[in-house]
């Protein structure tokens, strides 16, 4: 909101120079159209379900997988972390570039969603993975490659950024410990359990799902050094844990399959019941959550 009220002041060229332009530049945008704060959330909310939207397209079980990312992802981004779900929704299309093969394509994607939020140009490094088979050999010289980005990376305004904000200065993500968590759980679960499976069932998305799998499991070592930038490049991967969660059905199992495959709603469902009841975040920010839109409109304060 403040981000706004700045950019209501400032002119598009100053937006421009921002290390986000597009997202200060959507801002502009909704104050040239004479449109009250609320308006941003509706901007967004669209972005991040077209690219929802494009990947559920992508699954055998669309349903199944819309359902599975509502108690997370849903609820946490299009209505409260807004710019972040901008560049999410983005980034599900950068995925299904990825599942094509089309490297540039992926490249373009990546760019537009670390435009809207910085956090996403650590998916640039993945680039030199799309269009080959996942291999040991693959992902070795992909680290390689990796080291130069990672530097440029580091040494940009965005990591001095989140350094300030976010390393040693008491700022936490409250459920970020449960979500890594489940992040870690379920890559493990992957490497364990399914990889062979998914290798022979799902050979076209083999090489993300296994890349996606390996990043929830390197996330746990994010949390010690700050819980907000393990949380956020995490929010990033659920798309792809959900993949994981609703294709379970579809792998073949000699066993316990009904078991497997009702795990995850399970385990998100409980998540979702133990977030609602005792959050005080979900009690302060969310309970009293309203809508405007079929309603007479009234002050931008009245929300906050």
């Amino acid at each position: 909101l403040v981000q706004f009220h700045v950019q209501g002041q400032s002119t598009l060229a100053i937006a421009a120079q921002d290390p986000e332009p597009l997202w200060w530049a959507m801002m502009h945008g909704v104050h040239n159209l004479d449109l009250p704060y609320p308006w941003l959330n509706v901007a967004s909310s669209a972005i991040f379900f077209l690219g929802i939207h494009i990947l559920a397209r992508r699954q055998p079980d669309p349903l199944g997988f819309l359902v599975l990312l509502f108690p997370i992802l849903i609820i946490n981004m299009p209505m409260s972390g807004i710019r972040q779900g901008i560049a999410i929704g983005i980034m599900c299309i950068a995925f299904v570039a990825y599942m094509d093969k089309r490297m540039i394509w992926f490249l373009c994607w990546t760019l537009l969603a670390s435009l809207f939020h910085n956090s996403a140009m650590v998916f640039l490094l993945l680039t030199p993975l799309v269009g080959g088979a996942f291999s040991k050999k693959r992902l070795f010289v992909a680290l390689l490659l990796a080291i130069p980005g990672t530097f440029i990376i580091l040494s940009g305004e965005a990591a001095e950024l989140a350094n300030t904000r976010y390393i040693d200065t008491g700022i936490d993500a409250a459920g970020s410990a449960f979500r890594v968590s489940l992040l870690l759980i379920t890559g493990l679960a992957y490497f364990l359990m399914l990889r062979r499976k998914w290798m022979w069932t799902f050979p076209k998305d083999y090489s993300l799902v296994s890349i996606g799998a390996l990043m929830m499991v390197i996330m746990v070592v994010l949390v010690p050094v700050s819980t907000v930038i393990g949380d956020r490049i995490g929010y990033y991967l659920i798309p792809i844990q959900t993949m994981i969660f609703a294709r379970i059905p579809y792998l073949p199992f000699n066993r316990s399959k009904v078991f497997y495959s009702f795990a995850p709603y399970f385990a998100l469902g409980l998540v979702f019941l133990v977030w609602t009841s005792l959050s005080w975040h979900f009690e302060r920010c969310y309970v009293p959550y309203q809508t405007w839109l079929f309603s007479a409109p009234v002050s931008t304060y009245s929300f906050y």
